[in-house]
């Protein structure tokens, strides 16, 4: 796991916004004692969503709407995946 304060001072970004994006149910953050940490899993998904913010200034309902049409499009993709594996069955014969 890694600190969440040290992820913020690194990212110049404010606790809070980890906190806004776990009430959206973006991000898992756990509380342990006195301190936040974020799961070292969700590191590269937790980039993706600070660089949306930072660098594009994409607020946190933008993100959220970004976040649901990249899931809308990998569900699709996995979709035409079985689809074109269960035609790629019939052409075989």
């Amino acid at each position: 796991m890694i600190l969440a304060d040290e992820f913020c001072v690194h990212h110049h970004i404010d606790l809070t916004f980890l906190y806004s994006l776990r009430e959206s149910g973006l991000i898992e953050i756990i509380q342990r004692e006195e301190k936040v940490f974020i799961p070292i899993e969700q590191l590269g998904y937790l980039e993706k969503l600070v660089r949306f913010y930072t660098e594009m200034d994409i607020n946190l309902q933008g993100i959220e709407a970004i976040n649901h049409l990249l899931h809308r499009i990998n569900e699709m993709q996995q979709q035409i995946t079985m689809l074109t594996n269960k035609l790629n069955i019939y052409d075989k014969e």
